[in-house]
């Protein structure tokens, strides 16, 4: 398209663009009068004139261990945490049994997110705000009298950089229209801040222990539980881009999956069995999964929404376990490539018995190959990347760290590889499918129907693809939780029937997916009329042939592609370099740290022995 940009800007507001303008106006105030009742709150702290927020800080101290500067903030994280999780995943759920929403102030899911965001933002800068003194050698200077934590300062940088995606989002749907899809770059960056936020806090409770230094006294059997499960929320953290894959609503190739999983087990178990011992990381995982669990119960059954599964994480927990009983554990790197390698191959392998029974979609055996490609590579760097992470925070001094930093960019190097293979996608030339609806039982007052499907090439799918699906969804909270996903029986060559009735009216939208390889195509059956968007009613004829698409083009149907075609790849480099440039940060953060700690041991191993006077 060679549209100017001016065009596409030209209906801010619309049901397909961005919130409308009273919407912005009243959430930036908002943001406005939050941030500076917090900067009110720091200055009348810092020049003495309040002691509240002292006497908070040395109570919680007190509680955990820890300084008061690392100790509330680490208290009021949890919350806000738990707080962002429900309502990211009741945003979510929203979409895929309603759709789009009419801006950030109609989803009730979004207050729950702000809210989760900005305490996030607020429990760092508490940090900052709160220390008279400097902070452990780490500490970065502010003023010629005021030093922050570096967790503190990468705490509040992850929450402002989520924060940012809110504003970002509602520009980008204003260009690109509403991308319907976790992935979307604003989106990412939403997620992505408050994900890598548990790497922020788990580096400020470092901080907080080295300041203490010999003084620190050892952790109690609570403390050390309430660490193994800040554990299990990294866990969660680095598994919030699979939420697609979990309500069975993937828009991207299923091979991902087993990637990501891998991935995310490999950092934070492998980081967990190193700081903490024996056990770390089975009970992180067991932690990650009551939580996510608790927060899918609240949301499916107790709000009506589409039910969500979770990755399980028990398998690699295991894996690393077994591992850390040899001597490799005394190896630290060494143990976290092998530990990578198992959860890479054996891990997976019993993950995919937990994918296979809950999952909508299993992994077949055609897929593993290619998977196994993907995830080995990703689950050994991220392993290396979470034994160094376990040095940082034991305190131990990082071998030779400038190679730590080239491990973890060649880390971010194989998981852009592995994304970009992941994403590879073919939609075949003249592929039809011809399907025979048959009426079914009505169901709540909408029109239904039973399908036998004839795909032309008969060849076109294989004995063994990742699915061949009818999907229907956003027909309404109400209305069968809004999503019904039907696997179809195959019966002959080319030639499958559905295995249950599906929607034909109403708000649903209904197609066929197919998902075989990298071919990753769709047909439409049902669309509703969409007048915010200006689309037609696509219908369910009794009898109809219909060519595959690209499959975005039905489930972003809200999407717009009326734009430059350098804009769209512009805009998510910009995305791109914000996020690595976040990573750059906690690799920096954690190198200081650690530096920080080496130096202290040094002056503790040269101070002079106490002479003891003659008498």
């Amino acid at each position: 398209m060679t549209t100017s940009v001016g065009v596409v800007l030209a209906a801010p507001g619309s049901e397909g663009g961005g919130a409308a303008l009273d919407q912005v106006f009243g959430m930036s105030a908002a943001a406005a009068v939050v941030s500076l009742a917090l900067l009110w709150i720091g200055w009348r702290h810092r020049t003495r004139r309040i002691t509240w927020l002292s006497r908070l800080g040395a109570w919680a101290g007190r509680i955990v261990n820890r300084p008061g500067w690392a100790a509330l903030p680490v208290g009021m994280f949890i919350s806000t945490i738990v707080c962002a999780l429900f309502g990211f995943l009741w945003d979510v759920s929203l979409h895929v049994g309603k759709g789009r929403d009419a801006g950030p102030l109609a989803n009730p899911a979004h207050y729950f997110i702000l809210v989760g965001l900005f305490f996030l933002f607020i429990a760092g800068m508490l940090s900052i705000f709160l220390p008279y003194e400097r902070p452990g050698r780490a500490a970065i200077r502010i003023t010629r009298r005021w030093y922050a934590p570096v967790g503190g300062v990468l705490l509040a940088g992850c929450g402002l950089y989520a924060l940012i995606g809110f504003p970002l989002d509602d520009i980008w749907h204003r260009i690109f229209g509403q991308d319907v899809t976790l992935w979307g770059p604003t989106h990412l960056m939403l997620i992505g801040g408050a994900g890598m936020s548990l790497m922020a806090l788990l580096l400020l409770e470092r901080e907080g222990r080295s300041a203490m230094g010999d003084a620190a006294p050892k952790d109690s059997r609570g403390v050390w539980l309430m660490r193994c499960t800040a554990f299990g929320g990294l866990v969660i953290g680095l598994s919030v881009f699979q939420i697609e894959y979990d309500f069975g609503v993937e828009q991207f190739r299923l091979v991902l999956q087993p990637m990501m999983i891998a991935g995310a087990a490999a950092f934070a178990l492998v980081a967990a069995r190193i700081t903490l011992g024996p056990g770390a990381a089975l009970i992180a995982a067991v932690s990650a999964a009551l939580i996510r669990g608790a927060v899918a119960l609240v949301v499916g059954p107790g709000l009506g929404a589409p039910i969500n599964f979770f990755a399980l994480y028990v398998g690699p927990a295991l894996v690393v376990e077994l591992i850390a009983l040899t001597p490799l554990i005394r190896r630290p790197v060494l143990f976290g490539a092998v530990a990578g390698l198992g959860i890479g191959t054996v891990g997976l392998w019993l993950e995919s018995f937990w994918i296979d029974g809950v999952y909508h979609y299993p992994w077949p055996r055609s897929m593993w190959g290619e998977a196994l490609a993907m995830a080995v590579p990703v689950a050994v760097g991220m392993g290396v990347c979470g034994a160094l992470m376990g040095i940082v925070l034991t305190g131990n001094r990082l071998p030779r760290p400038k190679l730590a930093g080239v491990a973890v960019a060649v880390t971010v190097l194989i998981i852009g590889g592995a994304v970009a293979n992941g994403l590879r996608v073919d939609v075949p030339a003249d592929a039809r499918a011809s399907m025979t609806l048959t009426p079914a039982a009505s169901v709540d007052g909408e029109t239904r129907a039973t399908a036998v499907v004839a795909i032309s090439p008969t060849d076109l799918v294989s004995d063994d693809p990742e699915w061949v699906t009818i999907l229907s969804w956003q027909g309404g909270l109400d209305k069968s939780r809004g999503l019904l996903i039907d696997p179809l029986e195959k019966i002959g060559p080319g030639l499958y029937r559905s295995t249950q009735s599906f929607p034909t009216s109403g708000s649903w939208k209904t197609l066929l997916r197919v998902q075989d390889g990298t071919t990753m195509t769709a047909v439409p059956i049902y669309l509703p009329a969409d007048p915010g968007i200006g689309a037609q009613e696509v219908t369910a004829d009794p009898q109809m042939t219909r060519p595959f698409v690209k499959e975005i083009t039905i489930l972003q149907r809200e999407r717009t592609f009326d734009y430059p075609s350098w804009l769209y790849g512009a805009a998510s480099l910009v995305v791109l370099v914000c996020s690595i440039i976040l990573i750059t940060a906690l690799a920096w953060g954690a190198a200081r740290i650690n530096r920080a700690d080496a130096a202290g041991v040094r002056a503790r191993d040269t101070e002079p022995e106490p002479v003891e006077p003659r008498t």
